[in-house]
């Protein structure tokens, strides 16, 4: 079983995106390695501290301000035992907690003019590592300087390098997942409508080109080189329509000639070939009527009744002759629109190749836009239903026929947009049934 390839699309798309995530990836990482890596070193305070410090600030009852154990104060104490912390109220008076270092001291009157800091410890225990807030607290608003729990930058870098990563890897890839279809989808506009194109490229409809303005530089020479193919193909098919209607018109004249020679000959032997100069009278009619389908060739309304009845008129004398009859069934009489010589002589063929083939009762039935021709002969293997309607495929290999009567009235047939099949009659014999589009 031949695998089946993915699909141009789904490639270009995933590739893409996968192109992209590890761009981004990459990028991130290095980003993150720098930092990292970088001479930023030391210990910095968690700025959490300034607000644990500011909501241990209360005012005692004649207005001055004073530290209070708060269960967050005291937990900070019990993790970091040398926390401490120093505040300037808006008022202006002061208070500290702890131990202030004395490197601090001289800038707590003048917290007022700082609005953020935050100041790194550089050798151990990191007590010089502290945070200036403003923060808002029971005593009001304050500017604090304070030291309490103290991590390394680079924790810091990499916690703050992977939210920023993340947040920038998980917005490209909705905008990626997003676009990028579209994107693709556009760039492979043309190549869709070339696919569409080829879908209507058939036997009977030719002169069809697949467009090359709109498909992608790299597909253009394939798309051209189909065209060419399609080129060939029809001058190939002309040439050899040419020749098939060249060769049919040849033999209408040989034919013709010993057609009279046949009627007007005495001898029986001679006059029962009558018939099957008639099939290649018939044949050779039939060859020219595809290819005057083939170059347009004029539509008529037909009562396919009157049809019928003008071909059994044709054909009873020499059916009569052979001992054999021929019979019009009328239901609905309905019209079709078709060209009525091709239709009539393939009815004709129906009628000859019923009475080749051992039936010698033929009826003709029309209903509506259908016709059937029912022989009461051999009929024809189900199995063969198909294959009967092949060119130069014979029921039988020692057949005298030809081979290519059925498959001429498929032909005009198909020409007519019309459908052909083969039943069993009950009788054991064939039934070829023809359904016509109706005339609008």
């Amino acid at each position: 079983m031949r695998r089946r390839q993915p699909s141009l699309k789904a490639r270009l798309v995933t590739r893409q995106l996968a192109l992209q995530f590890l761009a981004v990836a990459a990028a991130a990482t290095g980003l993150i390695a720098f930092f990292v890596n970088s001479t930023l070193d030391g210990m910095y305070a968690d700025e959490a501290v300034a607000q644990i410090a500011a909501n241990s600030i209360v005012r005692d009852a004649r207005g001055t301000p004073a530290v209070v154990l708060t269960p967050e104060l005291a937990k900070l104490r019990e993790e970091v035992p040398d926390a401490w912390f120093a505040a300037r109220l808006k008022d202006g008076t002061q208070i500290s907690y702890g131990r202030v270092p004395t490197e601090y001291a001289p800038l707590v009157p003048h917290l007022d003019k700082l609005s953020s800091a935050d100041l790194r410890g550089q050798f151990a225990p990191f007590t010089l590592s502290a945070v200036v807030r403003q923060a808002s607290g029971p005593a009001g608003d304050m500017e604090i300087m304070a030291h309490g729990q103290v991590q390394p930058f680079t924790a810091l870098i990499w916690m703050a390098s992977n939210i920023v990563a993340i947040v920038i890897f998980l917005s490209l890839a909705v905008i990626s997942i997003i676009a990028t279809p579209m994107i693709v989808k556009r760039a492979l506009t043309g190549v869709v409508k070339t696919a569409e194109e080829a879908k209507k490229i058939d036997a009977e409809r030719r002169g069809i080109r697949l467009s090359e303005d709109l498909v992608p530089h790299e597909i253009e020479p394939l798309v051209r080189a189909v065209n060419e193919a399609l080129v060939r193909l029809d001058e190939g098919y002309d040439r050899q329509n040419r020749f098939v209607a060249s060769a049919a018109h040849e033999l209408r004249t040989p034919i013709a000639i010993l057609k009279m020679k046949i009627d007007a000959s005495d001898d029986r032997g001679i006059r029962s070939l009558a018939s099957d100069v008639s099939r290649l009278a018939n044949l050779s009619e039939q060859l020219l009527d595809l290819h005057r389908l083939d170059n347009g060739a004029p539509i008529d309304r037909i009562d396919l009744a009157e049809l019928a009845r003008r071909v059994a008129a044709d054909l009873a004398p020499i059916l009569i002759a052979s001992g054999k009859t021929i019979e019009v069934v009328v239901g609905r009489r309905e019209t079709i629109t078709g060209n009525a010589g091709s239709i009539e002589r393939a009815l004709a063929n129906l009628v000859q190749n019923a009475v080749e083939h051992g039936g010698d009762a033929i009826i003709v039935r029309i209903d509506a836009a259908s016709l059937e021709v029912k022989d009461n002969g051999q009929g024809i293997p189900k199995e063969e239903h198909e294959r009967v309607l092949e060119p130069f495929h014979r029921l039988r290999p020692r057949s005298s026929g030809t081979g290519l009567g059925l498959n001429l009235v498929k032909q005009v047939v198909d020409h007519h947009c019309g459908r052909i099949s083969i039943a069993k009659a009950e009788t054991g014999g064939a039934i070829v049934r023809i359904e016509f589009p109706a005339a609008l």
